[in-house]
């Protein structure tokens, strides 16, 4: 039985939505953020870095999202990565740059002290994290231009993965409504019951009106 750790409203509702959507059988514990659990010694036997997610499988533990859904539609659910190599690599660059850029400068907003120790910058770095992430969101609305998913005409864990920052950006209050290709992409996810069995879970702030 598979076990994916997660927390609400982070970046973990990417591996949330992608078992959801592949069918397999899982259970799933939420980390609370706010109780500080993902530093507690039991949940860092699970994961040594303190983070989600984290997915226990019979041979160990997967953590990051990219690879938790690489693994996830290889062993589960096919059809939610591209079979096409050329395919398959845009997909897997594309999770890449979430984690590697656009979860990062979110992060600027909400943490400035994990980049400077020196308080007196934290407010510019809060300022540039939120320009920053509000260009990557508007990169976002051009990727989806025209199609239907976010890699075309297929639905991926890709897409899963590209909701949670919509969320962000409306929790934070950018003008997520003038993205048009992102929020009209956002209303075809929220229409997926899968998706929105996972966000109705973690009571998400993208069902809020």
């Amino acid at each position: 039985m598979l076990k994916l750790y997660f927390a609400p409203g982070v970046c973990s509702t990417a591996s949330h939505i992608g078992l959801e959507e592949s069918g397999a059988q899982y259970d799933s514990q939420a980390i609370s953020f706010a109780k500080n659990e993902q530093r507690s010694p039991e949940y860092l036997k699970i994961n040594p870095r303190g983070r989600v997610p984290a997915l226990v499988v019979d041979e160990g533990t997967i953590v990051e999202n990219t690879a938790i859904l690489d693994y996830v539609a290889a062993k589960y659910a096919p059809q939610l990565m591209p079979k096409d190599p050329l395919q398959r690599a845009r997909a897997i660059s594309l999770m890449a740059w979430f984690s590697n850029t656009v979860h990062p400068n979110f992060t600027h907003i909400g943490r400035p002290e994990r980049f400077a120790t020196d308080a007196s910058v934290h407010e510019h770095l809060k300022t540039t994290g939120r320009e920053n992430f509000h260009t990557n969101l508007k990169e976002i609305d051009g990727l989806l231009a025209g199609k239907q998913w976010i890699l075309g005409d297929q639905f991926s864990v890709v897409d899963g993965y590209a909701l949670i920052f919509y969320g962000w950006g409306k929790r934070i209050g950018l003008p997520m409504t003038e993205l048009k290709n992102y929020t009209a992409w956002k209303d075809r996810m929220l229409a997926r019951p899968a998706v929105k069995r996972v966000l109705e879970r973690e009571q998400s702030v993208l069902l809020a009106a």
